[in-house]
């Protein structure tokens, strides 16, 4: 006996898999104007995102408007730039859209010194320091073995007088290559020039004592005790052509007294110095700084 036909089962249709959750830092800044967070808000809302931080500063000196937002989205990202590229039409607005957490290919520069480059690796390395550090690059050779203590690349570019347009063309060949995004001057005892300073606008962070100008030059820490100071700090900074006065990030103190040596001055300032240059770092890294002119909006 034939056995009826049956009519295979049909599979159930497999669902096809949810877009991967982006988490989003998106920083702008406008002429201010009614509307304008609300305006920002619902084109993310629109798109389903969900926003889980938001800072504003409206400047009066200015007469511009500051926002870092952070959203969770599952839109792909070039649908989410479409619409921040309409806004930035309508509303004149600079706006960068980055990523949580993301660390940022980051070259650290120095001298001999080696406070801020030991303390900027170990906090990459072992407390969370958001930057990928993808090399030293130093004007003498002394602090290669720190680099290389934690497996980072170190190239020695030496820089002198006649030698200072090769150096920064060799150094630009190299944020090119290694697709460098910010620049960290740890204590590097070279000035660059204008050209290279306008290259990087923005993505050149420098720290100095906060002695300057009282007391520029040689040796500031001896100046300093001189001078019988009662307190020493240390200010990060963005690179400009204006020599140690491009926009600040972040400034920090601490007492001193009449018993200090010029050593032990020296001592209390690179301590500053170094935790200084690791906020300021980490501050640009989280897209927690913008910039306003000569000044700075920082959304701590």
């Amino acid at each position: 006996m034939t056995a009826p036909a049956t009519t295979p089962a049909t599979a159930p249709a497999t669902p096809s898999a949810p877009s991967p959750t982006a988490h989003l830092v998106l920083t702008l800044s406008c002429p201010d104007r009614p509307g304008i967070v609300h305006a920002v808000t619902g084109a993310l809302a629109r798109r389903g995102g969900n926003i889980t931080e938001s800072s504003q500063f409206g400047d009066e000196e200015t007469g511009l408007f500051f926002m870092r937002v952070t959203v969770l989205t599952r839109v792909p990202r070039s649908e989410l730039e479409a619409d921040l590229a309409e806004l930035a039409r309508t509303y004149s607005m600079r706006w960068e859209l980055g990523e949580v957490d993301r660390p940022l290919r980051t070259l650290i520069m120095v001298s001999r010194d080696a406070h801020c480059l030991t303390d900027l690796l170990f906090r990459a390395h072992s407390q969370g320091l958001p930057i990928d550090v993808a090399g030293v690059v130093g004007n003498h050779e002394d602090l290669r073995p720190v680099a290389e203590f934690y497996g980072v690349p170190f190239r020695c570019i030496p820089v002198t007088k006649e030698t200072k347009a090769d150096a920064e063309a060799e150094l630009l060949e190299l944020v090119d290559e290694l697709g460098v995004e910010l620049v960290v001057l740890a204590r590097y005892m070279q000035i660059l020039s204008e050209s290279l300073c306008e290259r990087l606008r923005g993505n050149v962070i420098n720290i100095h004592h906060s002695f300057l100008p009282s007391f520029k030059g040689a040796k500031p820490y001896h100046q300093a005790h001189a001078r019988g100071v009662k307190l020493i700090g240390a200010t990060a900074h963005y690179v400009t052509a204006d020599l140690d006065e491009g926009p600040i990030i972040e400034q920090d103190v601490t007492r001193a007294s009449h018993s200090d040596s010029p050593v032990a001055l020296q001592r209390k300032g690179q301590d500053v110095e170094r935790r200084v240059l690791a906020q300021a770092v980490k501050w640009h890294a989280e897209h927690r700084v913008l910039l306003n002119g000569n000044r700075t909006v920082v959304f701590a």
